[in-house]
């Protein structure tokens, strides 16, 4: 079973949060794929992740710029992990047929949604009921603060 985060976006947009999350991973010799919703926000967060500041360096790619064999970092709207990746990044209410193929996963929301809110109730009630070990994290003043983990089942 997987690791499951759920990641509730409260102060800061995907665009500022995922890359930090990111950094963490590149900084401990992970590979990663960031699953979204949409080509128009797949191609957004491509730019962003090339501007971002802090990391300064966020490798990656996508079908467009293709060689995903030697991407870090992997950005798809399939469920996919051509890059090897142990870490899986959901965003804008993606899903995963393949939770269990990683080592851990993060699901990212948008907590002034409330359609989104409720869309990560369903997924983890779903992930939970498949026995995957879940936590749940909101932003808080200081960064990312847990606030409940289950062992799953």
């Amino acid at each position: 079973m997987s690791e499951i985060g759920f990641y509730h976006l409260t102060r800061t947009p995907l665009e500022a949060a995922l890359p930090k999350l990111l950094g963490r991973v590149l900084s401990l010799g992970g590979r990663a794929v960031v699953k979204l919703g949409d080509a128009a926000r797949l191609a957004s967060l491509d730019a962003s992740l090339w501007l971002c500041q802090d990391p300064d360096w966020l490798p990656h790619g996508s079908a467009a710029s293709g060689q995903a064999e030697l991407q870090p970092i992997w950005l798809t709207l399939q469920d996919e992990a051509p890059n090897g990746a142990r870490y899986l990044f959901l965003a804008d209410g993606a899903e995963s047929a393949q939770l269990g193929d990683f080592e851990r996963v993060f699901d990212l929301f948008d907590g002034q949604d409330e359609a989104a809110v409720a869309a990560a109730r369903r997924r983890w009630a779903a992930a939970k009921a498949a026995g995957h070990v879940l936590t749940y994290w909101q932003q808080g003043g200081r960064g990312w603060e847990k606030k409940f983990s289950t062992a799953g089942g």
